[in-house]
């Protein structure tokens, strides 16, 4: 969807058969990335799917975001008073400090930053 024109609909038998899932599958996937706004759908004839917003403007945090809330790599991440040693844990901190990374680097891809790399060898930064 991401290589279409901008409102550009692919119809649901193309992007299942191009990436090999199901149609169910294909639809427990969009179902958050529409509710998010990520994604748009239109129904009927003629209908499929689209991107509801610019490849620029979609990260692979908000991918992530839309399908499975927010980032926690640790529960004593997910919320203010869950952990009760946060104050005096020598890991906490660090816990929430690659956290903070990880949601930085993601939010740092964009879709369009995706397909201009396609085709690409993988970067072998260590």
């Amino acid at each position: 969807m991401a290589k279409q024109r901008r409102g550009e609909i692919v119809y649901k038998k193309d992007i299942c058969a191009s990436q090999e899932v199901t149609p169910a599958f294909l639809t427990k996937i969009l179902q958050p990335l529409i509710k998010a706004g990520i994604v748009g759908s239109q129904r009927g004839v003629g209908g499929g799917f689209f991107l509801a917003k610019l490849p620029t403007e979609i990260t692979l945090l908000d991918i992530i975001m839309a399908e499975e809330g927010p980032l926690y790599i640790n529960q004593c991440l997910s919320g203010e008073g869950v952990c009760t040693r946060d104050l005096f844990c020598p890991v906490h901190g660090a816990w929430h400090e690659i956290r903070e990374q990880m949601m930085t680097t993601l939010a740092r891809y964009s879709f369009q930053d995706l397909i201009d790399r396609e085709g690409q060898l993988p970067s072998r930064n260590k």
